[in-house]
């Protein structure tokens, strides 16, 4: 099997490419956007974060401002600045998080921190946050930049939430429920309601859009982790199993400890707290047991419904019927 290249890295699922279609050309817009703007006249720099942009994988957050704003207006200058702007900052949010997971692999590349070290990366997702922002400067009005500040410290809080949750199995749903809404709903939403709001859109219909990120990210999220115990690791495309390896409690495994009692429980927590590489094969009987990943997977079905009825009262277009087919994509995907 050949090595992939960043470029064919950068090749989005044939899926996603259907799914994307009523954005097809202007997210190609927002590629180079952010080829052009992730480059350096120093070679080293440049080789670094041409490399990193290139793993933010789906382009997820791009997609949902742009579609946000085609469904409740017109697309502007503006949002291509803006789609650059939340693929930065979720980018720079997953370089770290792979010097924290010290993962080895994201979208079949060698993580940053695996192919030139810890340091590189921690400085290379300072880099795409500062450029994040000044860029969003560059907008003439301060909504942009107040709104992504405010997400992305939300976000760096939500990370610190889950860094302090570690080793605690006594967390509970609801803490779990708020480090996610904070780590990965927060920039869905921010991506929304940048898109509805640069495409003049009413303050009611800016803030369902929002709302729909929101609850789209928390469904997300749920299914991110449900991916890190089931999923393959051949077709995520990136280190699978690190959230037992560094003992994050995520909700199969909140809500499995929630059922478990007695004995049961006792042997449950051992396989969790112990050093074995392969936690989630003596893992799967008592997830199956205990239908901790069907519980988890309808808890994500939850949210993909909320995400959906937020979207009752805009006018129909292909940009919506993508925004509503999204909300079965996030809870349905193996990659």
């Amino acid at each position: 099997m050949s090595v992939p290249t960043i470029e064919s890295a950068n090749e989005l699922p044939d899926a996603l490419k259907r799914l994307y279609a009523p954005v097809a050309n202007e997210l190609l817009e927002v590629e180079r956007r952010l080829r052009q703007e992730m480059r350096s006249e120093h070679p080293y720099v440049d080789e670094l974060v041409r490399y990193g942009v290139m793993l933010g994988g789906k382009r997820l957050r791009p997609t949902l401002l742009l579609l946000a704003a085609k469904a409740t207006g017109e697309l502007t200058p503006k949002h291509y600045v803006l789609s650059a702007v939340v693929e930065m900052v979720h980018t720079a949010t997953l370089v770290h998080d792979d010097v924290l997971d010290e993962a080895v692999t994201r979208r079949r590349l060698a993580t940053v921190n695996s192919r030139w070290d810890n340091e590189a990366s921690v400085l290379l997702g300072d880099f795409l946050f500062s450029h994040a922002f000044y860029l969003a400067s560059t907008l003439e009005t301060t909504f942009a930049c107040l709104t992504i500040g405010r997400a992305t410290n939300v976000v760096c809080e939500g990370e610190l939430r889950q860094k302090g949750s570690r080793g605690d199995f006594l967390l509970s749903e609801q803490e779990y429920l708020e480090i996610i809404d904070g780590k990965t709903a927060e920039l869905c939403d921010c991506a929304c309601r940048l898109g509805a709001h640069y495409a003049g859109a009413s303050h009611p219909a800016v803030e369902a859009m929002a709302r729909y990120g929101r609850n789209l990210g928390m469904a997300f999220q749920i299914a991110d982790d449900l991916l890190d115990i089931v999923g393959s690791e051949s077709l995520v495309g990136k280190s699978l199993g690190t959230d037992l390896e560094k003992q994050k409690p995520t909700l199969p495994i909140i809500r499995l400890l929630q059922q478990a009692h007695g004995d049961a429980h006792k042997q449950i927590l051992e396989i969790l707290e112990s050093d074995a590489p392969n936690k989630g094969e003596q893992l799967a009987p008592w997830l199956e047991r205990y239908d901790a990943i069907a519980y988890a997977r309808g808890k994500a079905r939850h949210y993909s419904q909320a995400a959906l009825r937020e979207l009752s009262d805009f006018a129909e277009s292909p940009a919506l019927d993508t925004l509503r087919r999204l909300t079965d994509f996030v809870i349905q995907r193996s990659m």
